[in-house]
């Protein structure tokens, strides 16, 4: 297909990052295609593009929008992304994450896509002795959606050696935040992200569990490398220009270089919000590694990448904003 076309195909343009990513396509020139089942997306977060309801396991009805959008680029953010649920349902997200992602693959070969940016995850890495994370670090998931990440990863360097595809894998640390301008935000069901679970105990809806306090970290929690999410809908544009003009395919972890711990971010959504946080100290959960921290300047030099929006306080003032506005809209106030 020519380089020349701006429809880009966004599985999961529904989801979290992929509508992030939508909004980012579409401010750049492009026109997003978001192709999402709703099963865990939301149709209101589309609104930069044309919609397609479809499931990625349906190869004709992929085949069909392609065709018909004469798509050339693919970003596939469409996945279930639940650790805990992937440990007690494996079956689940080998069907949905890996089954599925090759019938796209499939699709993709025959309709003669040229390009694909992979929603990939540092989940991949498992527990790495060494901080920071770089690309070279030994990929050894803990739970099976790292495991269907990582075969997907695997999956693409066979493809695109076979059929000409170039591809980017990007290997995101922790996604957080909401959109500058109010439109879109992190809501999931059940929500198990810290940030989002953070506000609405603030708002007196619920206590936070600490996952232990006794790790070899300053304050004894865990500690994660929070990014942006329109920081990583930046990074997805910045790789599809960067495939598009001839580009190799490669990994790029996106993350910004810095750490911050769970009493850290409790810390801060309490500044923010000017709200106590309730909390309680619970048992460590298995396979937690103490610290997760990126090594970024692979994306740096690749991609001409860094993240831009990503302080701790601004993630979680973004959040809060967007979090607030929800209420509002709904009839709740914050206050």
């Amino acid at each position: 297909m020519a380089q020349d076309r701006t429809h880009v195909l966004v599985t999961g343009g529904a989801g979290y990052i992929g509508s992030h990513a939508a909004k980012a396509l579409a401010n750049a020139g492009f026109i997003p295609v978001a192709y999402d089942s709703l099963v865990l997306g939301h149709r209101s977060a589309v609104r930069w593009g044309p919609f397609v309801e479809g499931d990625i396991g349906d190869k004709a009805k992929l085949v069909e929008t392609v065709h018909h959008y004469e798509i050339g680029d693919v970003l596939h953010f469409a996945a279930f992304a639940y650790v805990g649920e992937s440990v007690r349902r494996p079956e689940l997200y080998f069907h949905n994450n890996v089954a599925k992602s090759l019938v796209l693959l499939d699709a993709i070969v025959e309709s003669k896509v040229t390009n694909v940016v992979f929603s990939s995850s540092c989940a991949t890495y498992g527990s790495p002795e060494r901080m920071p994370i770089t690309e070279d670090t030994p990929q050894l998931p803990l739970n099976p959606y790292g495991e269907t990440k990582l075969v997907i990863e695997r999956a693409l360097r066979w493809y695109g050696a076979a059929h000409n595809i170039s591809w980017t894998a990007l290997r995101y640390f922790n996604a957080a935040g909401a959109d500058g301008d109010g439109d879109l935000g992190e809501e999931h069901s059940p929500e198990t992200h810290l940030i989002p679970l953070v506000l609405d105990a603030a708002l007196g809806r619920g206590t936070i569990e600490i996952y232990g306090d006794d790790y070899p970290t300053p304050d004894g929690t865990c500690i994660r490398d929070y990014i942006h999410v329109s920081d990583l809908a930046d990074a997805h544009v910045s790789a599809l220009r960067y495939l598009r003009a001839g580009g190799k395919s490669t990994a790029l972890n996106l993350g910004t270089g810095m750490g911050h711990s769970v009493a850290e971010v409790i810390h801060a959504a309490e500044r923010v919000t000017s709200r106590g946080i309730p909390h309680r100290v619970a048992n460590r959960r298995p396979g937690d590694p103490p610290v997760l921290v990126a090594d970024p300047s692979r994306a740096a030099r690749v991609l001409g990448w860094k993240p831009q929006l990503s302080s701790l306080e601004n993630i979680v003032s973004s959040a809060w904003k967007w979090h607030s506005n929800q209420l509002r809209n709904t009839g709740h106030e914050t206050s």
